[in-house]
Parts: structure tokens; sequence; C-alpha cells
């Protein structure tokens, strides 16, 4: 039986953030760096793969580890990390998986006949002489690698650009031959960053990281992350090679810019960095991203949303949701657990999860915020702790009919009451009393939800800390 798809795409224990997605033989794979619930730092753990049917994407199967930090002849002892990858199928037939450690400037490959792994360390991108990539005099260092085979070549995308800085000129097109290793063309710069953006079309959307790169029918749409961190953002191009017009922006990991449902600049998550890439799935495209969770930077999920690309070829902003890869809303019944919230917010507005914030690396205490009670690896439900007076989730979309009665699974020091409602600022259409309790306790109350495809909004009000787990819609 196919299953409901659901945002995030992944089970709630697993973190896999930068998502780089492609359909090979009737399935989709996912390749991402893999965080650590509970980590300190980004991309602790090694390199795994999740793949799924393309008729049936809400059923992900884990492939297991594909590669580890110490299979990198730098990397012995495993002290550094593995950073976001991506993947290329080259002429060969093969699957090459490039990547770069956290503390080495230069570009890594590893190879393997499947997609799904295990890959075997292949060599460093170099030069004809030898000099590895991003060790020559006047290279800037590699980040994030983004990569597209086509006519025996491999175009190869990176860089990092911290705004101000003037060392870094923006990402960076280097050209390989088709032995994957070695440099035909040095790199070219070919989006600026934040300081050499003036008159480029780029201003206030300059590159930063997570270089992307797609082809489209006949266009090369390449998707980065910009300085502000939590959009991505596209450029496109009539070649792989350039020049990139800048094009607008895909998704935003806290909702910003999007006015439909709320005011354009109000944040509906606690967004920060962003990694993804497009791609087409039965043929409608998706956007792959990423969200933050347990209140910290170091704990991202992947994420999915449908893109349209109109006949200009642009694509219009979509908005986060609960149900990405599903092709359209929820069923409006049954239970559903409460960490495919969308929206997560309370009455003091923040962008930011933390690390770029003015609250540090960590979410400020007032904020509710998505966690697990298992340590990494536990295969556990996360559930949305502290949801204190005005906090609220929102989960979107649903397609309702005759429901008559909503039922929440709730635990926490509180003695207050959730507000059930179909938009994010009201009107309440029930109340559902809560108490003070240590164990999950099911609690339920009438209401009556139009019929139509809406959101679902859950407010607490009232005093106290409270932690939801899951809601049921009852006909």
């Amino acid at each position: 039986m196919k299953k409901q798809a659901f945002n995030p795409y992944l089970p709630s224990w697993e973190y896999i953030p930068d998502g780089e997605p492609y359909v090979f033989d009737g399935r989709i794979y996912v390749y991402g760096s893999h965080d650590r619930y509970n980590g300190q730092v980004y991309c602790m753990n090694d390199y795994v793969c999740w793949s799924a049917p393309v008729d049936n994407p809400g059923d992900w199967r884990c492939e297991g580890v594909i590669f580890r930090k110490t299979d990198d002849p730098f990397n012995p002892d495993g002290r550094m990390c593995l950073y976001a990858p991506d993947v290329v199928r080259g002429e060969d037939g093969r699957y090459y998986l490039y990547y770069v450690l956290d503390k080495k400037s230069c570009v890594s490959v590893a190879v393997c006949d499947s997609p799904a792994g295990k890959y075997q360390f292949y060599g460093y991108v170099r030069y004809p002489d030898g000099t590895l990539l991003g060790e020559r005099e006047g290279d800037e260092p590699q980040f994030d690698p983004g990569v597209l085979m086509e006519n025996g070549k491999v175009y190869l995308y990176t860089g990092f650009c911290a705004p101000g800085d003037k060392s870094r000129k923006g990402a960076m097109l280097t050209v390989l031959d088709s032995d994957m290793l070695t440099i035909r063309k040095a790199p070219v710069t070919i989006a600026p960053s934040e300081p050499y953006s003036a008159g480029s079309g780029y201003e206030g959307h300059e590159f930063f990281e997570a270089p992307s790169i797609r082809k489209v029918n006949d266009k090369y749409y390449f998707v980065y992350s910009s300085i502000v961190m939590y959009e991505l953002c596209y450029a496109v191009s009539d070649s792989p090679e350039g020049p990139f017009t800048y094009g607008g922006v895909l998704v935003a990991n806290n909702d910003l810019h999007i006015g439909t449902y709320k005011p354009a600049e109000k944040p509906m998550y606690y967004g920060a960095n962003n990694h993804g890439g497009l791609v087409e799935i039965n043929g409608e495209w998706y956007i792959f991203y990423h969200r933050h969770t347990n209140g910290t930077n170091f704990s991202r999920q992947g994420m999915a949303e449908r893109v349209e690309i109109l006949p200009d070829g642009s694509i219009p902003q979509v908005e986060m949701t609960s149900c990405g890869l599903n092709g359209g809303p929820l069923r409006g019944e049954g239970e559903y657990p409460a960490y495919i919230a969308c929206n997560l917010f309370c009455s003091t507005d923040n962008i930011y999860s933390g690390g770029a914030g003015k609250n540090g690396f960590w979410l400020d205490s007032r904020f509710p915020r998505i966690m697990q009670d298992g340590a990494d690896g536990d295969v556990c439900d996360a559930y949305i702790m502290n949801m204190t007076d005005s906090a609220c989730c929102g989960f979107k979309y649903f397609a309702f009919e005759g429901v008559r009665r909503v039922h929440i699974r709730v635990r926490g020091y509180c003695s207050g009451r959730f507000q059930v409602m179909t938009s994010w600022n009201g009107p309440v259409l029930a109340e559902i009393p809560v108490d003070y309790t240590d164990v999950w306790t099911d609690y339920s109350a009438e209401v009556s939800i139009p019929d139509g495809v809406h959101p679902l909004y859950f407010r607490y009000a009232g005093p106290g800390t409270a932690a939801l787990l899951s809601f049921s819609l009852e006909k």
C-alpha cells in the first residue's frame, strides 16, 4: 500500500542535511552529510544513503553506511568530518562521490558500481602536474562540491564565501576530464560573493555556500545558499559554464518572503543554514532542503517541496509544508506525529535557530523546538518540546471532510489549553484543556473543521510547559 509522504521525509531519528537527490533506475536516492542528534558541530557521522521508489516516495529505506570518514587517506584517525557531498554517474556507468573534509581545502572522490554504495576512495581532484585543487598558489579553499557530467566533462562547482570576506570572490566552476579527477579548466567565478556583487543582480542574495547544479530542459540551474543562510536561491544559464543570471529564492527554511498566508517577513520556523538540490520525480520537480531541530544548528533534517517551473524558466518560491513529496494534501483523518510541523513559532519572532542569531548557538528557552528522548541513532519518535504560552505549531496541508473531534497526546508541567485553528492567527475552532502529567496523556475535544484543504495549527495558552507528541483527527 502506498504510504503518505511527510516532511521530514526520513524518520524523525535521522539527521541528513544538505540533501542532493537523484533518480537512478526507478528509485530516488538522497546523498547528504550526516548530523548527530545532540552533536556539538556539523556533520559528525559517516555518510549513509536512503532511497525510495519513485512511485512511493513515502517508503524510504536506509541503504546503510556508504562511506566512513576514516576511508579518506587524509583522515585515518577520523578527526575530520565529512561535509556535504554530491554524486554523479560517470560515462563508465559507475557512481562518483565528491566531498570535502572539514579541515582540508581539496576535493576528494570515491567510487562505486551502484548508487547505494559502498564507495571506495578513488583520489583527489588535481591539476595535470599532480597539484591538488585548492593547494596551488592563488586557489581559493574548496567547499561543498556540486557535480554535473556532460559530454565527457565533469563540471565541478564549489565555494564558501562569508559576507565581507574579500579573499573569496564567489562560487567557482572547475572543469574536469572524463577520468573524474584531472583538471581540464582551472577554476573561474560564476556567482559573486557579497563584496563583489555590485551591479550583478545578486545583491542581497549573494553566494554563501551549497552549490548544486541541474539541467532542466535546455537550461542549467545553479542552486546555492545565499549570505542570509536560510534561503536557497537559483541562477540560470544556457551553458554549464555560465554566465549565470540570478533568478530568485526557491525556498527559505523559515518561510520568509512568503506573503500568501502571513506577513511576508514573519518567520514561521527557526531557520539557519540551508543546502539542497532539484530533482524530477514522475514529471514533477522538487527542491530538497533542510530544517533545524533540537534548538541548535547541528541536528538538521531533510525536507522537500514541489516546485513549479514556469514557461519563462522562473521558479516561484514555495512554502514549507508537512506533505512535501506526497503529491497533495495529507488525509484529514487518523493519527499524525507532531514532529512533521512545518511551522513552529511563538509571540516573539526569531529568524534563526542559533549560530548566526542573537541567541548564540542555542535557541532561546522561550521558543518551542523539535527533539527526541533517545540518543543519536535510537529509533524513537520525536516531539515538540517547550510549548509555552503563545507557542504554536502548524501543519500544512490536510484534505478535511467531516472532522468532528481532535485528539492530542501531551505531557509536561502545564495547566492550560491547546487552541485548534486553521490559520496561524485564528479564529479558535476548539480548545483542549491539558494538565500536569509525567507520561504521555491523551486529551480531546469536539471541533468543526470546515471541509476542504486547510492547514492545522495548535497554539498553547496558559502556564507551564507542554510537550506535544501527536494529534489525531476523527470523523
